[in-house]
Formats: C-alpha cells, sequence, structure tokens
C-alpha cells in the first residue's frame, strides 16, 4: 500500500511517498480503507521533533475515515463494507497517513450516512479532545459559562459547537476577522485577543478551555468563579505554579491527552448526524501532498482542518 512516511526529523520536505507493507488485522480488530485522513497540529510537531512517538521511521496521523476492508478473530461490531471514523489510540498507534490501517474495533463508530467521509475523517482528535475536556473533565452543562481559547482552531471551533449542545454560553476568543465564523457556530460572546485583553473583560465563567498554554493558564483564572474547572490542552502535566495558584483560588485545573474513546465517538457521530456538529474544512488534499498539507497547517493562519484524502 501507499503511506507518508518519514526517515529523520525535520520540516515537512521530510514527508515522503513510499510504499510498505499493508497491514493485517489482529484479533477483535478491523482493517480500514483510508478514505480520508485529518491532519492537526500534533502531526507537524511529532515530525518536526519526535514528540511522544520517538525516532522515526514512522507514519503520522491518528484521524480515520474509511470503509472496513476485514476483520480480525473475535470482532462483532463491524463487517466487511461497514462505513467508520474513529481515532487511532494517540499517541502510539499512529499511522493514519496511508491506504489502510488496522487498530481495535472499538477505535471507531459508525459513520454518518448524513456526513461524507472528507467531513468524518476531519472530526475524531479535535472532537475527541474537547468532549472529553469539556464533558468528562469539566463536566460542562446547561446554563454554564465557557471560555474556548483560540475558538477558530481545529479543537476550538469544535468545542463551541459540543459546548452549545451541552446547553453552555459559549466565549470565545479569536481574531476579529473569524467573528462571523464563530457566530454561526453559536458562539455567544467573543474576544479579539488582538485589541483587547479577555482577562480584564471575561469573570465568573464556569470552565476555561486552554489551548494556548504559557500565560494564557495564569491570566484565565482570573475570569473563573470558585469550583470552576481550567483544563489545558497543552501539556501532559499541569504546570504546579498554575496548579497551585488555582488551588488557592478554589479551582480545578487538570492537563489532558486525548483517548480513544467508543462511547464518545458515537455521541460525536450523533451530533453530526444531527447537524449540531461540523468541521470547517480548511483545505482537501491527495495523501501524496502531505508536504503541502503541513505547510499550510503550519502557517497558523487556517481556519478549521486540513484533510488528506488516500
Amino acid at each position: 500500500m501507499r503511506a507518508i512516511t518519514q526517515d529523520v526529523l525535520g520540516g515537512p520536505d521530510v514527508l515522503r511517498l513510499a510504499e510498505v507493507a499493508r497491514p493485517e488485522p489482529g484479533p477483535t480488530e478491523v482493517l480500514v480503507r483510508v478514505r480520508a485522513a485529518g491532519v492537526n497540529p500534533t502531526d507537524w510537531k511529532h515530525r518536526a521533533n519526535g514528540g511522544l512517538i520517538g525516532v522515526p521511521p514512522f507514519t503520522l496521523g491518528w484521524d480515520v475515515s474509511g470503509v472496513v476492508e476485514a476483520i480480525g478473530p473475535g470482532t462483532t461490531l463491524y463487517r466487511p463494507g461497514d462505513e467508520v471514523f474513529g481515532m487511532l489510540r494517540y499517541p502510539q498507534a499512529h499511522g493514519a497517513y496511508a491506504e489502510y490501517v488496522s487498530a481495535p474495533a472499538r477505535t471507531f463508530a459508525r459513520k454518518p450516512s448524513e456526513i461524507d467521509h472528507i467531513q468524518a475523517g476531519a472530526l475524531p482528535l479535535a472532537a475527541l479532545t474537547a468532549w472529553q475536556a469539556l464533558v468528562d473533565t469539566a463536566g460542562v452543562r446547561g446554563g454554564q459559562r465557557v471560555l474556548v481559547h483560540a475558538a477558530a482552531g481545529g479543537v476550538g471551533h469544535l468545542a463551541v459547537q459540543i459546548a452549545k449542545a451541552r446547553g453552555a454560553h459559549v466565549i470565545g476568543t479569536a481574531s476579529a476577522a473569524k467573528h462571523d465564523f464563530l457566530r454561526t457556530l453559536g458562539a455567544d460572546e467573543l474576544i479579539d485577543y488582538r485589541t483587547t485583553d479577555f482577562a480584564e473583560v471575561v469573570r465568573d465563567v464556569d470552565m476555561v478551555l486552554d489551548t494556548m498554554g504559557g500565560e494564557y493558564g495564569s491570566r484565565s483564572l482570573r475570569t473563573l468563579r470558585e469550583g470552576g474547572t481550567i483544563v489545558s490542552l497543552v501539556l501532559s502535566e499541569l504546570d504546579p505554579d498554575l496548579a497551585e495558584e488555582a488551588s488557592a483560588r478554589g479551582i480545578r485545573s487538570a492537563a489532558m491527552l486525548v483517548e480513544p474513546d467508543h462511547a464518545a465517538m458515537k455521541s460525536i457521530a450523533a451530533l453530526a448526524a444531527a447537524g449540531r456538529l461540523r468541521a470547517k474544512i480548511a483545505a482537501v488534499l491527495p495523501l501524496e501532498e502531505a508536504t503541502k498539507a503541513h505547510e499550510l497547517g503550519e502557517t497558523g493562519r487556517t481556519t478549521g482542518k486540513i484533510v488528506l484524502t488516500p
């Protein structure tokens, strides 16, 4: 099969198209023919420094939408021909930039017929991240106030929609040029981070989703009510100074990495099927243009998700 691999760490030009062995499904696994693979910031970070997956050679990518090609022994959820989407186990089980992937069946949920593979391929990692932060970690519910940083980003724009689906009042930080887009997603209040210090104008929120890190964390504590929650997506371990300051203010703090989650994927699928969750597609490129996809993503100027199509 064709796959994008790299032999060294570095810039986008280290990515290359290669012929590699097609995987075979083991017990309780499915082999999926990839129709779309989402591209995320974590991809180019790992390409450049190895991050949590170590040194090359490796094939990047965690987002998959495709068609079940074969099933391993003991698999009961799916049959060949079923359309599925999901996130390969993060960070260990990368490999979505390929024509086929093999993974545990419960990595995936059935792709809703209401969305195509490109849309489905853009959702898993970012939507699971938002879901696990908002719902599982912070327990966001109707009537609460949620502050989402980088609200027009890959995770941010999905978090806005998930929070609204939970009945929350959503405040987002983004450049002014992206405010109209975020209003279409249901954002209630928007702050241009280039002209306004959010920490001076936002108060008494129940939850902050920090996708930025750095001084955003400590500034965000000033916006939270006592008993509120801040969830950081930047580090797997929370900065000790931030955790101490949060505790002194009576605020819960947590840092998280996204996990495969069959139940959450089914919830995400239901929202997508109902038209309540949709990824903004910034670009769709063929698999062999993975280098271009990374170059585009690293500009930091895209809104939404980039998708590769094997």
